[in-house]
């Protein structure tokens, strides 16, 4: 549990020395509950799939993201917050600028974080040297489903490996405070974790990560359409909610809700 705000230098002092924890969260109910119960809170675009019932994530907007990552700050005093650039807000540097202030100027988020390969280098130094905090995302991109073909696990080609190896050092080089590796094979993203003085967060790709980070409605069992290999569930939230509802209607049939003590 924290007991002060995680920030940018405390995030970074966690490599090699506590393995950090994160989670998604999308509204200030859910981030109340996980608040310095976890190191890291992630506004992800993922929110299209895990409660929009997209099949992708490239349909969220800055809107949408603006929306949601103001919510999520309204309920965090201690975790560290990330936001997600949505697909399409920094095709370009002055795009990727323009779109990265309105996060920093319209809600408290503390970083941003962009889905990026070696192509988008200079994008994420152009936004570093303006005081952005950016976390590069590699490997696996679901931004780049359509053009992969679907989500594929990356760093199974010795080529594939050393270039995910060579555009994490570029990051961060170019000023990322940290990586987020996605889908990627679990002895890669240990190479790149070792080679790295900056913190990297993993999904999909293993324990040696300097850290983990699930969507909070896999990891607690509230959506179950899909278990992905690298999900572990920790509560079987979805069978627990139905239970309580039917409860909660069967009570009010059956006139046993409310009771005296519950009426006015």
């Amino acid at each position: 549990m924290l007991d002060k705000k995680m920030n940018l230098h405390s995030f970074k002092a966690k490599k090699g020395k506590e393995k950090i924890t994160s989670i998604t969260a999308y509204d200030a109910l859910m981030a109340k509950i996980f608040d310095g119960e976890v190191d890291m809170i992630l506004v992800g675009d993922s929110l299209k799939m895990s409660f929009g019932g997209e099949s992708e994530t490239l349909g969220a907007s800055m809107e949408e993201m603006i929306y949601h990552t103001k919510a999520v700050c309204k309920g965090v005093k201690y975790s560290f917050v990330i936001a997600d650039m949505p697909f399409g807000s920094y095709a370009t540097k002055d795009m990727a600028l323009t779109n990265a202030l309105r996060f920093y100027k319209e809600t408290a988020t503390d970083a941003i974080k962009l889905e990026v390969g070696l192509e988008k280098l200079d994008i994420v130094r152009s936004l570093c040297d303006e005081g952005i905090a950016v976390m590069a995302h590699i490997g696996l991109k679901p931004q780049f489903m359509r053009f992969d073909g679907g989500f594929k696990v990356k760093g199974k080609e010795e080529t594939q490996a050393k270039e995910l190896l060579q555009t994490a050092l570029a990051m961060q080089e170019a000023g990322a405070f940290g990586i987020l590796i996605e889908g990627v094979k679990s002895d890669v993203a240990a190479q790149i974790t070792e080679s790295l003085e900056i913190p990297t967060i993993g999904i999909g790709a293993g324990v040696d990560c300097d850290g983990q980070i699930l969507v909070w409605s896999d990891v607690f069992g509230f959506f179950d359409e899909f278990k992905p290999k690298f999900v572990r569930r920790y509560l079987e939230g979805k069978n627990l909610l139905k239970d309580a509802i039917r409860a909660y209607a069967s009570d009010v049939k059956n006139k046993a809700f409310p009771h005296s003590q519950e009426s006015y």
